[in-house]
Order: C-alpha cells, then structure tokens, then sequence
C-alpha cells in the first residue's frame, strides 16, 4: 500500500469517528470528571504511601 492510499485510508477512518461522535451531556460529563479525579486521587495516595513504605525501610 503507497503512502497515498494509506493517508486516505487514515482519513476516511478519522471522518467515520467523528460522524459518529456526539457532545456528552452534563450529567455525562459531571461522572467522567468524578470518575477522572477519583482516579487520580487513588493514584497520589497509593503514589504517597509507597513513598512513607521506602524512607520508613531506608532509616
């Protein structure tokens, strides 16, 4: 496959995505953000304690 027809066919892909995406509505949103900072909560604090873990094991 040329380079050519690869470019249309990532293009012809890339139109078929956004024709079928649509705008999320508010409460749709408002989970995501939830879920999304929920996430990154539970990764700060997982991120902190196995921080505490290695200086409690290294003194």
């Amino acid at each position: 496959m040329s380079s050519k027809e690869s470019i249309a066919n990532f293009l012809k892909q890339c139109e078929r995505v956004l024709h079928v995406s649509r705008k999320p509505g508010r409460s749709e949103y408002i989970n995501v953000a939830k879920v999304t900072g929920i996430g990154i909560i539970l990764i700060g604090v997982v991120g902190f304690i196995i921080s505490i873990i290695a200086q409690l094991l290294t003194t």
